[in-house]
């Protein structure tokens, strides 16, 4: 008997969003873990982006997330012994979300967790590692190492970074580099006046010669320390002679201190080739590792686990077909791919590879202390951002808003195909995002002739302007003409603008991959979500 529709493989932060939106559309899961329960310790992911807070509003977590977040002010920047600038971060925007929050991965699992056991669609079971993986044109089968044989539609595999034997299973090759340094990571709790609201950076200090130091302020007190470590770093011995101890001093003093968790990593840059393997999509560190200077490898996940949701849904009610599927991978893997771009650049900053890449470092950080100019060479990394789909083969392009490319950091690109909507209030008590993520949407512009919808076969709601902006905050948010006709994704994302209405329908053939599959599914309808 077919347990569930939708089998999620890893109860991680990925794992668990995937389940709830899953569930928020209608779609029974199974979520399966190896683990006997959670681990409810150490910082680990712990930045959380203005759009991925979004994301955990949908299923009733991302306020809560933010509201204990801390969302430090200002960002530091040194060198050796020197401040090379500090930088004020402004909160652009009309979002009642802040542009990022520092709030430990482990704080963020309890809160989904709360939210996964109000949802009756979603099973839970721990202890249940997954082996083995068949699948045939009906359905996937999952062994687990209970004996146990899960069966659903699909699956999607969350398992973090340790997913070699799921990679050797499905033959998924994960290509990229490590690198040789690892990082030091400790949580401790301390008092430190003046801190509380700032990042810290240390590019070469005197107490880490030749590598880097970051400090991050977190909840309670709680600041989160990475050293750059050499690739031959011994913790325990450290430990154990007290280096650790001064090590921590250098930075705080004589200050009171407590470690709260320690650990040591080495960092990768990873993707798989596919994401798509069948009946079987890949996400979060499953799919694509990188380093985490610019806190793109929780986000970037959750952006997986919002596009395999709504797409998986699509297909399960018949609404479109395998196709819809493919562009799962399409879409996140450009998506990992830019990361690595980002990401890399970074770490070739941070880690020279050759006397060239040293030469270079050494002559920005040098200079930017007195050149306003060298200032934006240096590179300790780029904010995440949500990826744009402008080269979906589910996105209808519209000549009249090409798009610039990589925009400059701390900037989005302006609205248009393949871009997320920016979010704006509607009223006192809505938000535009919160009525686009319950499927498709037709922003009818003043002056559109109104589309006839009737011949799609899946729900399109369609939002004259002229009768919900009174104040236009929708139409300069977005850029808006007269005579237009936005088209929004169920994930938020713009999927075209046109101006007639049988343009429209086309581009809403488009976002679904094509004519959609004529037969319905039996995923019972139980949510008001499509």
């Amino acid at each position: 008997m077919r347990d569930r529709s939708v089998a999620v493989i890893g109860n991680g932060p990925v794992g668990q969003t995937t389940a709830l939106l899953l569930a928020r559309r209608g779609v029974p899961v199974v979520l399966l873990d190896g683990r006997p329960a959670r681990d409810k310790v150490g910082s680990k992911a712990i930045c959380q982006q203005r759009d991925v807070l979004d994301v955990w509003e949908s299923v009733g977590a991302g306020r809560r997330i933010a509201a204990e977040g801390v969302t430090w002010a200002t960002a530091r920047t040194f060198h050796r012994d020197t401040e090379l600038f500090a930088l004020t971060l402004d909160d652009a925007g009309t979002s009642v979300f802040p542009p990022f929050v520092n709030i430990s991965q482990a704080r963020v699992e309890e809160i989904l967790d709360e939210r996964i056991a109000a949802q009756p669609l979603i099973d839970v079971r721990w202890g249940h590692r997954v082996v083995d993986v068949e699948q045939d044109d009906t359905g996937v089968r999952l062994g687990t190492d209970t004996g146990e044989r899960v069966a659903a539609d699909y699956a999607v595999a969350c398992t973090g970074a340790h997913c070699e034997d799921l990679h050797r299973t499905l033959g998924v090759a994960f290509e990229g580099h490590s690198f040789d340094d690892r990082f030091l990571i400790c949580d401790i709790r301390a008092d430190l006046p003046g801190w509380a609201r700032e990042r810290r950076f240390w590019f070469d200090p005197v107490w880490n010669p030749g590598r880097q130091v970051l400090i991050h302020p977190c909840p309670d007190s709680l600041f989160r320390i990475d050293w750059q470590v050499p690739g031959d770093y011994d913790l325990a011995e450290e430990v154990r002679s007290g280096a650790l101890d001064r090590r921590i001093r250098a930075i705080v003093g004589d200050a009171d201190y407590e470690i709260v968790w320690k650990s040591v990593y080495r960092f990768h840059s990873r993707v798989a080739d596919r994401l798509r393997v069948g009946r079987v999509l890949l996400a979060g560190d499953c799919a694509h590792l990188m380093s985490p200077f610019g806190a793109r490898g929780l986000n970037s996940g959750v952006g997986d686990a919002e596009n395999a949701a709504w797409k998986l849904a699509y297909v399960l009610r018949g609404w479109a077909g395998e196709a819809l599927l493919d562009t799962y991978h399409a879409e996140r893997h450009a998506a990992a791919v830019e990361n690595l771009d980002v990401t890399t650049a970074t770490m070739d900053f941070l880690v020279p590879h050759d006397d060239d890449q040293r030469a270079r470092r050494e002559s920005v950080l040098t200079g930017a202390a007195t050149d306003p100019a060298l200032r934006a060479q240096v590179d300790s990394g780029r904010f995440s951002e949500p990826f744009w789909y402008v080269r979906s083969p589910l996105t209808t392009p519209d000549p009249t808003r090409p798009f610039a490319g990589r925009p400059p950091r701390g900037t989005v690109p302006p609205p248009g195909p393949g871009i997320l909507t920016p979010d704006v209030p509607l009223g006192e008590s809505s938000r535009l995002r919160e009525l686009l993520r319950d499927g498709f949407c037709v922003l009818a512009a003043p002056g559109a002739e109104p589309p006839d919808v009737s011949t799609v076969p899946w729900p399109v709601r369609v939002l004259r302007l002229s009768e919900a902006d009174h104040d236009g905050g929708i139409a300069r948010a977005l850029g808006m003409r007269p005579g237009e006709l936005w088209l929004v994704r169920p994930d938020a994302y713009v999927a075209a603008v046109v101006t007639e209405p049988t343009a429209l329908v086309e581009a809403l053939r488009r976002a679904v991959a094509g004519v959609p599959a004529p037969r319905p599914r039996r995923v019972p309808r139980t949510s008001p979500h499509a």
